[in-house]
């Protein structure tokens, strides 16, 4: 038992020992020792990790692009705190050797030193640099030990200390680079009084050859072989920054009119653009940012470079442009913006007030000052400001366009307002821009907006903007429903007052028309095919042509007929024609070996929206809807048949029927029967009288229709009691107009005012970019579905209406914004339009997620500066937008640096110079195994700067 318990007491003091002997006592190790271990020990675990670990542990997104990251820790030493940082990337070969040396998107330590991943470690102080050199020294010699001690890449990883002043942006470093050679660097900057030596390429050249020449030699004497790359950029003259344009940029004035009424001689970058008859807006083009790249060649003196520096850069190998974008549409959201966007939002803002007023002039009026929410500042425009709005609107008219819908988007018409040149859309847009935009202002321009309607009506003066004939647009919103109804009947007035100015108020002179397939009342209906109102269907024909005269102009048959109110009516017999528009085809009448005449009708009357719905309602509250719906109808068929009968005076009702309704007359022994969209019915002169009879329901006793035959005098057109009555239907619109409630009113001014705005915009110049016409189409159809909600009779306060009115104006913002650049391009790049597409498309792609339609990750604050490549045949068009400087332009004048393009110095020079040797040519081979022949760059040089700042990154390669 004794040696049992020996033996175990032996192997427990045979591992005791084993373990101790593993085991790293530091409490004799030094704290310079224990610094240097704990690098290595997190630069192992950086390794271990791998990429996509780092990456889910929270690595920090330098650049999506170039898939560069960072991760970080934080080290003591000698009571100080470091940070370390480990710059790493996803793609292969990020800072070199991969052809691309001048990418944008590299750390300045990449491009500097020509580096792929690295770490930085630096104080954690204010300045973030280590001021005093031992420590420097000390802190990258730790760093290097550290890394000499692990196995593996991170072995090879370029470490970097940050020293000086921090403005100075100087770093050294150090690089194991093997067994045999260690590559060392340093980097400093001068920022400012620059050499003049180092302001020319000639400079720089010796610069670089005196790192590794004799110090005794006379360098422009001798040949030193040394590659070359170099980068120039050039910027163009800022855009005009006057500024008078930028005060002008929202279109207000100080009397706060619209701008449309002030009439601004200054030359504006936008004044060919649709928009800058309201504001004007800020060019988000500030200038062109030009990069020429010469690729890399092979320099021996410092002649050559002096005859490098007089070269145009037209001789450059690659030209790459890049647009410099205004801040305003750089912040994406367009909150700082004047626009459209901008003033719409104030309208929404004025509708959400209009909910709680039951008249538009308790926002105006003393005694009810209007809602108690409204702001103090919402103040009314002073009378002259108004006065030449309304002269804008009612008096400096051009030419009307007859149809507005012409130029517009083919998404337009989904949007309930109304049109872009009519009356009622100018007006709302310069509602957008009166005063502020706010509800007091709207009504006080609203009152004085229907008092000049209704002089226009008074005084028989045709109403400016609108059509004074056509067809009532249904399509469109009520007040520009009921403004085009008040046009006919103004212009039927004057045509009354004109003709007639004794007649008594009851006489009407009438423009009679020929009844075409529009005309003839077709659209009777009634779900009960039995009632009354049945019978005045019909099947329409078109109208039948004068065969005497086809082409011949219906309205010189409407004067040549029509009668003047005033003279004395002759007593017409039975046999006298009246009213005729010419034969149709070779039909005859039935009781006489005559032609049939078609004769002139009345224009049916005109009824907007809610006459319709009014009627419906109507029906719909009446028994008995039949007798009401179809009183309209017979009215309009008694017209037609005294008409008829007039220019037909021995014409029967069958006949009637033959010409008004032809699928009511079914022909004997199964001839064929006339169809409804031909124009005449050919019958022959010598069968008469034609053999037929009359549809079945033509037929039954008591019909509607013969017994409105009966009782329908022959009259001509000219001489029937209207149908349209213009002196009511005036005033009923103008009683409309003058109690129309405040959110009915701002509710069709939203609505309209969306439209035209957008209406505006799409008649903007850029070049037919698919991505903008594309996104313009969605924003008709995403206004219409939203808008979609003030076609009710009323708002509710606290819905989601208003809010979502509000996200619709952030979009509208946002196609604005890409608008207003695509135009700026496309007048900058007439010449060049590929140019012009390509950084639209590749700023469309930046700004899309700004606009809430994807996610994705990153920095999306990040500046846009994506570049195009030019090609050979775009240079001159490019070099022609660096125009040159004038001799006001002081800081221009004294030029430094070489490679001018027209007359423009570069404002950034870049150049790389290296040195490669193989090591069995030069005195490294004696270090190297025999056999060793790689070529290593031995020196490298990056040099950035202009005349008054140079930076410069040294590094060298040495053996151990």
């Amino acid at each position: 038992m004794a040696s049992t318990s020996k033996m175990s007491s032996s192997v427990e003091d045979d591992d005791l020992q084993e373990e101790f002997e593993h085991f790293d006592d530091f409490t004799l190790a030094s704290s310079w020792e224990r610094f240097i271990s704990e690098i290595e020990a997190v630069c192992r675990q950086w390794l271990a990790d791998g990429t996509k670990n780092l990456l889910r542990k929270g690595a920090i997104s330098l650049n999506i692009a170039e898939g560069l990251y960072k991760v970080k820790t934080d080290l003591k030493y000698a009571m100080k705190s470091y940070c370390m940082e480990y710059y790493f990337g996803t793609h292969n070969d990020v800072g070199r050797g991969n052809g691309n040396d001048w990418s944008c998107e590299l750390h300045n330590l990449q491009l500097s030193f020509g580096v792929n991943e690295f770490l930085v470690i630096a104080p954690q102080s204010a300045s973030g640099v280590v001021l005093d050199g031992p420590e420097a020294s000390k802190l990258l010699s730790a760093v290097a030990i550290a890394l000499s001690n692990c196995s593996g890449p991170c072995s090879f990883w370029p470490a970097f200390v940050p020293v000086h002043d921090p403005s100075r942006k100087a770093y050294i470093g150090i690089q194991n680079m093997g067994t045999l050679f260690t590559r060392r660097f340093e980097a400093d900057r001068i920022g400012s009084q620059v050499p003049v030596k180092l302001m020319h390429l000639e400079g720089l050249y010796e610069l670089f050859v005196s790192k590794f020449a004799f110090s005794n030699m006379d360098l422009s004497m001798h040949l030193f072989q040394v590659n070359l790359k170099m980068k120039m950029t050039y910027r163009t003259l800022p855009y005009s920054e006057d500024d008078d344009v930028q005060e002008s940029e929202g279109g207000f004035t100080e009397s706060g009119e619209s701008p449309k009424s002030n009439h601004q001689s200054r030359t504006q970058w936008d004044d060919n653009c649709p928009w800058s008859e309201w504001y004007s807006a800020e060019d988000p083009l500030r200038g062109f940012e030009l990069l020429t790249v010469w690729s890399e060649k092979a320099i021996e003196s410092s002649l050559e470079m002096a005859e490098l520096e007089n070269v145009s850069p037209l001789e450059a190998e690659k030209w790459l442009i890049s647009p410099c974008l205004s801040e305003i549409l750089s912040d994406g959201c367009g909150g700082k913006r004047i626009g459209f966007a901008s003033q719409l939002l104030l309208l929404i803002d004025a509708l959400h007030m209009s909910l709680d007023a039951k008249f538009v002039e308790d926002f105006i009026s003393v005694e009810n000052p209007g809602p108690e929410n409204l702001k103090s500042t919402a103040v009314i425009p002073p009378p002259t400001v108004l006065d030449r709005v309304l002269k804008d609107l009612f008096h400096e008219v051009g030419a009307l366009q007859l149809d507005f819908a012409e130029g517009d988007h083919e998404n337009s018409r989904t949007i309930k307002g109304s049109p872009l040149e009519s009356l009622f859309g100018q007006f709302c847009l310069h509602s957008l821009w009166f005063g502020d935009c706010n509800i007091r202002a709207i009504a006080a321009f609203w009152i004085e907006f229907v008092r000049e309607v209704r002089w226009c009506w008074e005084e028989s003066q045709p109403l400016p903007r609108m059509q004074a004939s056509g067809v009532v647009d249904l399509s469109t919103c009520l007040i520009n429903q009921k403004l085009h109804m008040l046009s006919i009947c103004i212009d039927k007035k004057r045509q009354l007052n004109q003709e007639c100015p004794k007649a008594g108020e009851n006489n009407f002179f009438l423009s009679a028309h020929v009844k075409g397939d529009s005309q003839i009342q077709s659209d009777i209906s009634s779900e009960d095919g039995d009632t009354e109102a049945s019978f005045f269907e019909c099947d329409s024909l078109s109208t039948p042509d004068c065969p005497n005269d086809p082409e011949s102009d219906i309205s010189s048959f409407v004067h040549s007929d029509a009668v003047k109110l005033g003279d004395p009516i002759p007593k017409h017999s039975a046999c006298i024609r009246r009213g005729s528009a010419g034969i149709v085809g070779s039909m005859m009448l039935l009781k006489s070996y005559q032609n049939m005449h078609a004769p002139f009708t009345q224009d049916p009357p005109l009824m907007t929206e809610d006459m319709h719905e009014e009627r419906l309602h109507a029906v719909e509250a009446l028994g008995e809807s039949f007798r009401f719906s179809a009183q309209l109808e017979k009215d309009i068929l008694s017209s037609d048949m005294s008409a008829f009968k007039a220019a037909n005076p021995d014409a029967v009702f069958e006949d009637f029927i033959r010409w008004h309704s032809p699928r009511d007359w079914e022909n004997d022994d199964n001839m064929e029967k006339v169809e409804s969209n031909t124009n005449a019915v050919v019958e022959s002169t010598n069968d008469w009288p034609p053999r037929g009879k009359l549809s079945e329901r033509m037929s039954e006793h008591g019909n509607s229709w013969r017994k409105i035959w009966n009782e329908a005098p022959p009259l001509p057109a000219s001489e029937q009691k209207p149908l349209l009555d213009p002196n009511q239907e005036g005033e009923k619109v103008l009683h409309y107009l003058e109690t129309l409630r405040p959110y009915e009113l701002l509710g069709q001014m939203v609505s309209t005012a969306f439209k035209a705005a957008a209406d505006t915009l799409n008649r903007t110049s850029f070049g037919g970019l698919k991505q903008l016409t594309t996104r313009i189409g969605q924003l008709y159809l995403t206004m219409a579905a939203t808008l979609r909600c003030l076609q009710k009779n009323s708002l509710s306060v606290g819905t989601e209406d208003i809010e979502d009115l509000k996200r619709l104006c952030a979009i509208f913002g946002h196609v604005e914004s890409l608008i207003t650049l695509a135009a700026s391009l496309h007048q900058k790049f007439l010449q060049a339009p590929r140019l012009s597409e390509s950084i639209f498309n590749d700023y469309y792609n930046f700004y899309l997620p700004k606009m809430g339609t994807v996610s994705i990750g990153g920095d999306e604050k990040k500046d846009f500066d994506k570049k195009q490549e030019v090609r050979r045949q775009e240079r001159e068009v490019v070099a022609s937008m660096f125009t040159p400087p004038t001799v006001n332009q002081s800081w221009r004048k004294v030029l430094s640096m070489g490679n001018l393009l027209n007359g423009h110095e570069p404002t950034l020079r870049e150049i790389i110079f290296s040195k490669r040797d193989h090591l069995s040519e030069n005195y490294y081979a004696s270090h190297a195994p025999r056999g060793y022949q790689q070529e290593l760059e031995t020196y490298r040089m990056y040099i950035c700067g202009t005349s008054n700042d140079l930076s410069v990154a040294l590094a060298v390669a040495s053996c151990d």
